[in-house]
């Protein structure tokens, strides 16, 4: 089990593709988003392709390159709650051996655990601040075959003042886009 995570990477990554969002048509509310957040700039890293509803980003740290894909929630419930974008990554950091380390970012700060499901097939998240990670990352690699698999995931949090969230995202191109993070982070 891996016992660093890096939640500073959330920052940089939601921040990267708030960018590349807003770049697209209608995209201004994100570009707003990513101007307004504290943490590193687009300038930092660059968008690499589009996979379905899945991009694939690469920048480079101190520590090495760091490729990713990312997505935002196709439906967030209840649709009335003010919250920041919310996006669903998973992460290769090839010069620390990780590979599709999976990470959120859902936008509001959280009370207690969360959960992924696939399918029938449930994942445990922890939560710190605005953030969720897999619980047991012996899972990892159970949970991204899932998601190769599957056509959607729901992800289910609790918020600091007590709602309860729904946020469901697409899982369309997906696997390509994983496979292209493989491409560019050997």
């Amino acid at each position: 089990m891996r016992s660093i995570r890096f939640p500073h990477l959330l920052t940089f990554s939601a921040a990267l593709v708030l960018a590349a969002f807003a770049a697209a048509p209608g995209g201004e509310a994100l570009a707003q988003a990513a101007r307004s957040g504290g943490g590193a700039t687009a300038q930092q890293g660059s968008a690499v392709a589009q996979f379905g509803d899945w991009g694939v980003f690469t920048s480079t740290t101190q520590r090495g390159k760091v490729c990713y894909v990312a997505s935002q929630p196709k439906t967030r419930a209840p649709g009335n709650l003010q919250r920041d974008p919310a996006f669903f990554f998973l992460t290769s950091r090839p010069g620390e051996n990780v590979r599709n380390e999976v990470s959120l970012t859902l936008g509001f700060p959280l009370r207690g655990d969360a959960t992924v499901a696939i399918g029938s097939t449930n994942f445990a998240l922890y939560t710190q601040a605005n953030g969720a990670w897999i619980k047991n990352a012996q899972e990892e690699g159970r949970m991204v075959q899932a998601m190769r698999g599957g056509s959607q995931l729901t992800v289910r949090s609790t918020s600091l003042r007590g709602n309860v969230t729904t946020d469901t995202y697409s899982l369309s191109g997906l696997g390509q886009a994983l496979d292209r993070v493989a491409q560019e982070c050997r």
